[in-house]
């Protein structure tokens, strides 16, 4: 059986759960695929420290990161970093050679750049090359200056932007964001809310940390909603939110790190959040509604834009107005959360993950032994 290659790297939550779906789509259509971070092996502790230089960015100076994302959206900065990414190509050579994939599929932009003179090095039969975009309507353009044979989009409002950008329509398909496809499979079934049924809403937190207490205090004063926090794998803060539920006298369900987070979501009926892709995207393919409480300059901008312009979400930059929001919803017999849950359901692709690999596996025959398969691949390129 073919191999498929999945190259991720671990500059923000989205690429990864991206690649995890992805993998997971292929598992149910037959196909073995890899995920491989190559940073990791390429860069050793100094990758590691330029991940946490990162998360320490957007969190404490997102104004910093909205200036290198401009930057990097204007200039073709990758000719620039190019002579630094030698340790990068060697492993992607190595890992080429391995596997002899029949598709190599990046969820981070940077593999499009080295994968064309890579496989002409690792001397293997030409894979085809796909390029999965994890962010929605604001696009940087390292996405799309790299090679690939198709960039796969998440939605027709990004491949608008895309093709304003001058790619030819041929090189687009809207594939969704690959979510786990257990948000496609029958879980608990979730009653909407009434004058029977309270509201359960969860609250993921990242970053923030004051804020979100202050606004789990507000929630939980006001009274009208079950809340479910997650707080990771921050274990102080777990233990102050815990504390603080028992001063108040109020019920509150404090989760650190979650394994199975399409069943959390579902199971209620709005989630508050950072407009991260993966996060709105995995809303989406709940169908549930999403409070955004924060936005990084850049790329996040445009997932808070699709929801809002669909209907799906609201930004709620304080406390304050996150608590009036949550009250307007679910006011009533719910009307404002009804209308916003419809939107969601109908612009969600919870399935998108297993539909992308069965396309995938018809384009080039992945799992099939037959004389064709091999000079297809011949034939394509990046």
């Amino acid at each position: 059986m073919s191999v498929v290659l999945i190259l991720s790297a671990a500059y923000g939550e989205g690429h990864n759960a991206a690649a995890r779906g992805l993998q997971e789509g292929f598992s149910r259509v037959g196909v073995k695929a890899e995920v491989l971070d190559l940073f990791a092996p390429a860069f050793g502790k100094a990758y590691e420290r330029s991940r946490k230089d990162y998360i320490d960015m957007v969190n404490r100076r997102p104004w910093l990161w909205s200036g290198l994302y401009k930057l990097i959206d204007r200039f073709p900065v990758f000719s620039m970093v190019s002579p630094f990414l030698g340790p990068l190509r060697r492993e992607l050579c190595e890992a080429l050679r391995k596997w002899q994939p029949a598709a190599v599929v990046s969820v981070y932009p940077i593999y499009g750049y080295l994968l064309k003179e890579a496989i002409l090095e690792a001397g293997i039969p030409t894979p085809a090359c796909f390029t999965v975009v994890t962010d929605s309507i604001t696009v940087n353009s390292v996405w799309h200056r790299c090679g690939s044979d198709r960039f796969l989009v998440p939605n027709e409002d990004t491949q608008d932007v895309m093709l304003a950008a001058g790619l030819p329509r041929e090189k687009l398909k809207v594939s969704g964001f690959p979510v786990s496809p257990k948000f496609a499979e029958n879980l608990s079934v979730r009653i909407d809310p009434s004058s029977s049924v309270r509201p359960r809403v969860l609250f993921m937190i990242n970053g923030q940390p004051l804020r979100a207490i202050a606004l789990v205090e507000r929630l939980l004063r006001d009274g009208h909603v079950d809340l479910t926090v997650t707080a990771g794998k921050d274990e102080g803060l777990k233990r102050e939110l815990e504390s603080m539920a028992g001063r108040l006298g109020r019920s509150l369900e404090v989760l650190g790190w979650v394994s199975d987070v399409p069943a959390l979501v579902k199971a209620h009926h709005l989630l508050i959040g950072k407009a991260g892709g993966a996060m709105v995207q995995e809303a989406l393919a709940a169908g549930t509604p999403m409070i955004i409480t924060q936005v990084l300059p850049g790329q996040e901008e445009g997932n808070a834009r699709l929801l809002t312009q669909n209907g799906c979400g609201v930004v709620c930059p304080t406390n304050e107005a996150v608590s009036q929001t949550v009250a307007e919803l679910f006011s009533g017999e719910a009307l404002g959360w009804k209308r916003m849950a419809g939107h969601a359901t109908r612009l969600g692709r919870p399935d998108a993950a297993r539909e992308l690999a069965q396309w995938i596996q018809a384009q080039l025959g992945v799992g099939k032994t037959s004389p064709a398969q091999e000079g297809a691949f011949g034939r394509r390129g990046v």
